[in-house]
This record gives structure tokens, sequence and C-alpha cells, in this order.
């Protein structure tokens, strides 16, 4: 009969094994229990919406703008001189109308094509007026007509309508206004132009 050996050194080794196990096994454990610990679950459903806070201080007043006047050029009242148009005929001179140009260095060629000229006369004196609108027609039958170019405005009628002095007043005196599209625009149908009380009062005018 043979008998069983038994190596002291592999019954050692086998002992050790049985004695780490369950410290390898406690290790195992508290891994997963890390693992599963550290995992980041998912985004939960947002809050309800915080009540609305007070309105902030209000800020400081912007610049004022320029108001729709502050863009319209216009003249003082001003002494205007005709001059005959002349032709000759047979050696004779004959005066078929009287012209003046007034000189208007503000007005170019690009405002032409967007603006409005206008020009007034006062028939009467600064103290009383009595203004009209070019172009002027008359029940006399007397005429002014004008016409605008780059830096002129020319003024032209059958009859002599110079500016003069009666009793120390001048009488026949005008006045010129150049009124850009945006202008008339902005202030639509509130200004008739036209109506010199009115442009007088919208303009602040004191004659």
């Amino acid at each position: 009969m043979k008998s069983l050996t038994i190596h002291t050194s592999n019954l050692t080794q086998f002992m050790k094994r049985l004695c780490l196990s369950p410290l390898v096994l406690s290790g195992l454990f508290l891994v997963i229990f890390i693992v599963s610990c550290g995992k980041q679950g998912g985004t939960g459903p947002a809050g309800a919406t915080g009540a609305t806070g007070p309105a902030g201080p209000a800020g400081p007043a912007g610049p004022k703008g320029d108001s729709a006047s502050g863009s319209v050029i216009y003249s003082d009242w001003m002494d205007v001189n005709f001059l005959p148009d002349t032709v000759h005929t047979a050696g004779k001179i004959d005066t078929i109308g009287y012209y003046a140009i007034i000189s208007v260095p503000k007005l170019t060629t690009a405002m032409l094509s967007n603006s409005d000229v206008k020009v007034y006369i006062n028939t009467s004196d600064i103290t009383n007026p009595l203004i009209y609108p070019l172009p002027y027609s008359g029940t006399s039958g007397l005429n002014i007509e004008l016409s605008a170019y780059a830096q002129n405005i020319q003024l032209y009628s059958n009859g002599q309508v110079s500016t003069v002095t009666s009793n120390g007043k001048k009488i026949q005196q005008y006045r010129y206004m150049i009124v850009p599209g945006n202008t008339k625009a902005s202030t639509g149908s509130n200004v008739k132009w036209s109506d010199y009380t009115a442009v007088k009062a919208f303009l602040g005018l004191n004659d």
C-alpha cells in the first residue's frame, strides 16, 4: 500500500490562500461600492422660475435731437433790385420784363433735387406786413415768377417790383427759404408753406 505524502510547502501556500481570500473579497466589495457611489446620476427636472426682481434705476436722459425747423435755411428780409430785361428792335430798346438774382451760397446742386425753394414778398412795410408767397399772380395782372439754380435764385416779373423806401420805411422786401425734403416729410401737412403766418410760427420767426 502506498502512503500519502503531503509536501509541507504546498500545504503552507494553500493555507495562505485560504487566509487571504476574505481580504480579497473585502477589497473587491469596497471597489464596487466606491464605483457605484461615484457614478453621476441623470439631470433632474428644472425648478420653477423665480419671481421677477425689482426694476433698475432709470438711465440718464439722452441729448436733445435737432428739431425739423432747424434744418430749414432762411434769409432775413432783404432789399432786392430788379433790372430791366430789354430787347433791341429796329434801333429801339424795348423793356419786356424785370429780373433780379438773389445770391444763396448754401443752395447746392444736391439740395435742388430734394428741397423746396420758397420766396416771399412783403408788399407793405415791416410794421404792417402783407406777405405773399411766390410765384405771385395779382388781380391787376402783375406776375412774379421764380427759378432756382446752384447758389442763386432768379426772380422775373412783368412789372417793376424792386424794394423801395417810402416815408422812411422799406416796401417790397423779399425773404427766401430752403426746405429739405426730410423736413416736409416729418412735418407732413402740419405746415402750410404757402401761408406765411403758419411758416413764421413753425420756425419761431419774429417777422
